[in-house]
């Protein structure tokens, strides 16, 4: 990483408490001498941070950037901003559905203004949501998707692409430099064993020996990318020069439905659970395969985790959980969109 003023290169992760934020500020540290995550705990947590809570090199700012942004940030200059600060399960944006607009509205442009003001980077983790239902398969970057503006997940799908917009304005009316990633499902340790998407309740049921929870007839699809590719991705469509205003998918073409996941999580976790049937929820999408040409084109990258090495250090993070140890512990919950 390289930066245009002198000194080492300074680093705001807005969102870096959260299950993809912390993989990336591990990331970061191992390249760059001074990172700030600043973060509400809303949905993320300081123990995401564990590994690297000690690091002098690390400062963490607990603040909502809904609001504006406090001393701690506004007082230091960045050379790279990273924001992945928003709710981004169906459970936790149903739960907050005003913040998750207002972090993606109010909160994009009051990180937008501090890159203005720094001349810094910008990266906006946005959503394979951003799609909708979609109408083309598999989804490329050219695609404006067929979303409802008004439906229960409208809060997600909708601010993710107003905060698309602001930022693409700020590209063509400061100049800013900002790249935008659309991510696709993804998947790891420090996942919300709670938040219920599809392989944490997948997980967590088969390692209880639970019924498997599938939404619909388990028939549609989605593509799951382990979490250390998708932050390889990041780190490469930042780093790489004169993307300024480009968007770029970043996720795993492997297609599978989500039964056949249910089914491959139960056997890698050597669980007899069986398999039950929900009703699939409103606007949930019914297939879902990112077009990574692009990617592969600009980036050089591509996923390289397999689903089965991938979901085995999964089960393994899971399984050092008390809470999913404990039958007694918060339940899945029950009526989540299987699509997070």
């Amino acid at each position: 990483m390289t930066s245009s003023r002198q000194g080492p290169p300074s680093v705001l992760v807005a969102g870096g408490a959260g299950f993809v934020g912390s993989h990336l500020v591990e990331a970061l540290l191992e390249e760059v001498s001074e990172v700030m995550v600043v973060d509400s705990f809303d949905t993320g947590s300081p123990r995401n941070l564990a590994s690297a809570i000690d690091d002098p090199r690390l400062a963490l700012e607990r603040a909502s950037i809904s609001d504006p942004l406090p001393p701690a940030v506004t007082g230091r200059r960045f050379d790279r901003i990273y924001h992945l600060a928003s709710p981004a399960s169906p459970v936790h944006y149903a739960r907050l559905p005003l913040e998750t607009l207002k972090v993606n509205s109010l909160g994009t442009m009051h990180l937008l203004e501090l890159a203005r003001r720094d001349d810094a980077r910008l990266l906006l983790a946005s959503t394979s949501e951003v799609y909708g239902d979609p109408l083309v398969h598999p989804q490329p970057e050219t695609y404006w998707g067929n979303v409802n503006p008004n439906g229960p997940r409208s809060c997600y799908d909708e601010g993710k692409r107003f905060s698309e917009s602001v930022t693409m304005t700020y590209v063509r009316e400061h100049g800013l430099d900002a790249r935008i990633a659309r991510i696709f499902n993804t998947y790891g340790p420090r996942s919300d064993p709670n938040d219920g998407r599809m392989i944490p309740n997948f997980c967590v049921q088969a390692l209880r020996g639970q019924d498997i929870t599938v939404y619909g007839d388990g028939q549609q699809t989605r593509s799951c990318c382990y979490v250390t590719d998708l932050v390889a991705g990041l780190v490469a469509l930042m780093e790489t020069p004169d993307l300024s205003g480009e968007v770029v998918n970043l996720g795993n073409p492997e297609e599978q439905t989500v039964l056949e996941i249910a089914r491959r999580t139960a056997d890698l976790a050597g669980s007899g659970s069986s398999i039950v049937h929900r009703p699939l929820p409103t606007d949930d999408p019914a297939r879902r395969r990112p077009d990574i040409d692009k990617a592969q084109r600009l980036l050089g990258w591509s996923p390289t985790t397999s689903f089965e090495a991938g979901i085995s250090a999964t089960l393994e993070y899971f399984r050092t959980l008390s809470e999913v140890q404990s039958e007694d512990s918060a339940r899945v919950a029950v009526g989540a969109s299987p699509s997070g």
